[in-house]
């Protein structure tokens, strides 16, 4: 190889090492330590529970969406796990749990706020760029807007006992 065709080589591995360094990821390496101390809380509080499944239907915010359950606890229109997740961060950490209505992401429990402060943003949608990856079944952190806010976030997969993804675990805070 000659000197000119080796520099070359050097010059392309050290663009793609700092390319991929640099752009924003979906990985926990770059994740906010807030943003992943939440997630953690918000697993824990939830498997203390038990195994998440969708049981049935329940109405959320006015719109049908399936029953989240961990272990014998509904989590459709329950508060308590998600406000927990919030006071203990203490700095305006917001949490949901999402259940999967066929691919659409249905928020059933949660302390996102609607945009006009009326309440909570339950019976709305996921979705901008974590969607798409939770539908790949990835995790997703970053900065994503929700409901015309921009967040920090962190969202991962929620599988039943048969690695079905049922719905989604979402902690963040207002950029």
């Amino acid at each position: 190889m000659d000197r000119k065709t080796f520099l070359v080589g050097i010059i392309a591995a050290a663009c793609l090492v700092a390319t991929s360094t640099l752009m924003p990821g979906t990985g926990h390496a770059q994740a906010d330590p807030r943003v992943t101390k939440s997630m953690e809380t918000l697993k824990a509080m939830t498997a203390k529970l038990g195994a998440p499944k969708l049981e049935g239907r329940e109405a959320v915010g006015g719109k049908d969406a399936p029953a989240l359950y961990f272990g014998t606890t509904k989590i459709n229109n329950n508060f308590d796990i998600v406000d927990a997740v919030g006071s203990e961060d203490g700095k305006g950490m917001t949490a949901t749990l999402f259940a999967n209505d066929g691919g659409e992401y249905v928020r059933v429990s949660t302390s996102v706020p609607k945009p006009d402060g009326s309440g909570r943003a339950i019976g709305t949608v996921l979705a901008g760029p974590a969607l798409e990856a939770i539908k790949a079944g990835k995790s997703y952190y970053g900065e994503v807007p929700i409901l015309g806010t921009p967040y920090i976030t962190g969202y991962e997969p929620i599988k039943d006992s048969t690695g079905a993804e049922i719905g989604t675990y979402y902690v963040g805070y207002k950029k």
